[in-house]
């Protein structure tokens, strides 16, 4: 059986019935979790372990675990600052912010990987521009460059732990006010603003081997009608074509209200497909996401499934021996002392 093109959640900490049966229907591919799926790292283990041994290929399981406000396992995992932190200790010190955000990505999918994890939603590639609130410290910087360099380094070190990364919000959500959790954000630059300033990021990260991105529920009126995660012109022709990027591409989740605007669940997901993601995601509506495995269960498209294929965890370690690594205590040294701001732990993708 091959990894179908939806990703779903589920109920709680353990597998219920009707969990098995939609992990088992034809067209899931993947699992995403959430702080509701947590107890213990031993409980998520024996979460991750069984779902993985439903099928084979084993389906892929993420998680939003970005650091700071956006961070769903917590209790024995390193509270990881947010993204912004490297930015700031870069200013101070280019050469120390560069190593601290490799530690910060190895550090995020060493933990992760120990617990069965195969990757998160990570890192962020928009730039913090004081704009959005909903992207505010997620962001490493509001400069290009520095974000370019420092997700370098950030992807290299969860590479390092074998763990793929996603970069998001192609091809940037830094520049609108409005969250897309909530309503449909209308970004009214022009395309050669957006090239100039936010593209920037994601281009480098491709030329580096970026495994996977998740484009921006928002439209950009000047450039194309459609959200950015249902447009052909910004997953075909610009993503694609003029990026090269040959790596999967996830929807955002097709349960926010800026995806509202594409109609049925199954409508949207249809879209974001054609549009040329490989993987939607249906999130916290399991009567959505029947509708999407039902409309879906014939769905067949053999190059996502070899691009999908790699976004699995690479290595085994055990939790045990993740904690007597040198590397492991340098890491948490060097990082848990940011305590993290989790007064916004919001349900972000």
């Amino acid at each position: 059986m091959s990894l179908g093109p939806v990703m779903l959640d589920l109920s709680g900490g353990s597998l219920s019935p009707e969990d098995r049966e939609r992990l088992l229907h034809p067209a899931t591919g993947g699992v995403i979790l959430f702080t509701r799926n947590f107890e213990t790292p031993g409980q998520l283990l024996e979460l991750t372990s069984e779902i993985h041994a439903l099928r084979e290929p084993h389906l892929l399981i993420s998680v939003d675990h970005e650091g700071g406000r956006v961070q769903r396992f917590r209790d024995g995992f390193t509270h990881l600052p947010p993204l912004a932190w490297y930015g700031e200790q870069y200013a101070l010190n280019r050469k120390r912010g560069l190593k601290l955000a490799g530690q910060g990505g190895w550090l995020m999918a060493a933990e992760l990987r120990a617990a069965g994890v195969d990757f998160s939603f990570a890192p962020v590639l928009d730039l913090g521009l004081g704009i959005s609130q909903v992207i505010g410290d997620r962001a490493f910087s509001a400069e290009p460059e520095v974000v370019a360099q420092l997700s370098q380094s950030w992807i290299y070190g969860a590479r390092e732990a074998g763990m793929a990364s996603v970069g998001k919000h192609f091809p940037g959500h830094g520049g609108v006010e409005a969250d897309s959790h909530l309503v449909l954000p209308i970004d009214n630059r022009r395309l050669e603003d957006i090239q100039m300033g936010d593209l920037r990021p994601f281009e480098r990260m491709i030329h580096f081997g970026l495994e996977a991105i998740m484009p921006a529920h928002v439209i950009y009126d000047r450039v194309d009608s459609e959200l950015a995660g249902f447009s052909s012109f910004w997953l075909q022709d610009v993503l694609r074509k003029r990026l090269a990027f040959q790596g999967v591409i996830f929807s955002d989740d097709l349960s926010m209200a800026a995806a509202e605007n594409a109609g049925s669940y199954a409508d949207r997901a249809l879209a974001a497909l054609q549009a040329g993601c490989d993987m939607v995601l249906v999130c916290n509506n399991e009567d959505a996401a029947a509708e999407v495995l039902d409309s879906l269960k014939e769905y067949n498209d053999p190059a996502a499934h070899l691009r999908l294929i790699r976004m699995h965890g690479r290595g085994h370690f055990s939790r045990q021996e993740l904690h007597m690594d040198p590397r492991w205590i340098n890491a948490v040294e060097s990082l848990s002392a940011v305590e993290a701001d989790t007064t916004l732990n919001l349900d972000l993708g």
